[in-house]
């Protein structure tokens, strides 16, 4: 304080030195013709006054540094923030359109019957669009033999309420390990095993390009994110070959291709999808520096950021086709944690606020375990507040009571 006072008075003084010898200089030329007046003239005219100085010009290296990242960081976050809110306004006439990924195998892991487990997800929860799987290790357990039934019935129960159908496609597929190799492949190189991949995802287009209920599909499962998943290829040239593979088969049917809301990147290299997919997480554990449960610091708008973006620069929208609504914890299976530590991930009123986001479409991310935790943990608090977010978002431009809405 006592610096800021002395450089202040430093100023004042100087600014008044500087007005007086201007008055000076101004009396000296009214005797113009005087040979003093004339010498002191001159001598004036050399003198090089000192200027107040600007206060960047007190600062340090460290300090300049320092000021110009924080006006980078201010225009940023502005920028973006304003991106975010053109998007949200952009897509505020469309309806919102709420889905869930299904896995009979995981709802198998729960100890649920995965065909009741689906049709309480469509009558209870009101879910009409789901996102389902074509696990290759699943349904050709060996070459050339193929078995759709479980997928069939799936299929057909969406079609009987009405809904429509996200169907992934490739070898990387939601749920761990990620990527689902058959056996008879496993651990051979990928000349050997890619032709193969293409040919079945070849027979699961034409089963269901057809069908009513089919929407999109989703080709391969956040494809670059190498740490996570066991994945035998990540090369970005197989990506390409099999989205033109997929356009070939059914070039009406719409591609998403997805990124994790954890990696780096934009998505605006080839191959270049109908629509692109983000994977929101929100709090995990984390395993490998503080052992700790961890909350990424994106706010809601951050993903209107990215929906914005994309569409200005390429031109399509995003989506959030797969939104954490499910406890993710130490190194265990959520059967294994106890539902106190659960929570520490995700309960009623964090899943209340992850299904807020702002976007218009969204599939949410392990609904399985709420109806576990419904029906075999007595414990309905996820069911329950999923059902009322779900519903208030639906009715979000409703013009009913919200008592009424939520009833």
């Amino acid at each position: 304080m006592k610096q800021k006072t002395t450089r202040s008075s430093k100023q004042v003084r100087d600014k008044k030195l500087l007005q007086e010898l201007r008055d000076e200089r101004a009396l000296l030329n009214q005797h113009s013709g005087d040979k003093e007046a004339r010498r002191f003239r001159r001598l004036l005219g050399k003198i090089r006054l000192e200027k107040p100085k600007f206060w960047w010009q007190d600062r340090n290296l460290l300090q300049k540094l320092g000021i110009i990242l924080a006006v980078i960081v201010i225009l940023f976050v502005g920028s973006a923030y304003g991106i975010a809110r053109w998007y949200i306004a952009t897509q505020a006439h469309k309806e919102f359109k709420f889905g869930a990924t299904f896995i009979p195998r995981y709802a198998r892991y729960f100890e649920l019957e995965p065909e009741t487990t689906m049709q309480a997800m469509i009558d209870n929860l009101g879910i009409r669009h789901f996102r389902l799987v074509s696990y290759w290790d699943e349904f050709e357990k060996s070459p050339g033999n193929y078995d759709f039934r479980e997928l069939d019935w799936q299929f057909e129960k969406v079609k009987q309420a009405g809904g429509t159908v996200s169907l992934t496609l490739g070898l990387r597929q939601p749920r761990w390990p990620e990527c689902h190799m058959p056996n008879w492949h496993k651990d051979k190189p990928m000349d050997q095993w890619y032709p193969s991949l293409k040919k079945y995802i070849g027979v699961v287009i034409d089963r269901y390009k057809d069908h009513p209920s089919l929407d999109t599909y989703q080709l391969e499962n956040e494809f670059f994110l190498k740490v996570f998943g066991i994945c035998p290829d990540h090369s970005r040239e197989r990506l390409v070959d099999e989205y033109k593979f997929v356009k070939e088969k059914d070039p009406n049917t719409p591609v998403i291709v997805t990124r994790s809301n954890n990696a780096w990147g934009w998505p605006i290299n080839e191959p270049i999808p109908d629509i692109s997919g983000v994977s929101v997480y929100k709090r995990v554990w984390d395993k490998t520096l503080t052992k700790r449960y961890f909350e990424y610091p994106f706010p809601a708008w951050f993903y209107g950021f990215l929906a914005g973006g994309t569409k200005i620069v390429t031109g399509r929208d995003l989506i959030i086709h797969e939104l954490q609504t499910e406890s993710w914890g130490p190194d265990k299976g959520i059967k294994e944690m106890t539902i106190d530590e659960q929570n520490q991930s995700l309960n009623a009123e964090r899943l209340r606020d992850r299904i807020r986001y702002g976007m218009r479409e969204i599939d949410l991310w392990g609904v399985e375990s709420w109806y576990w935790r419904k029906t075999r943990m007595n414990d309905p608090s996820l069911w329950d507040a999923g059902k009322a977010a779900i519903r208030e978002q639906q009715c979000y431009d409703c013009y009913l009571p919200r008592d009424s809405v939520l009833e």
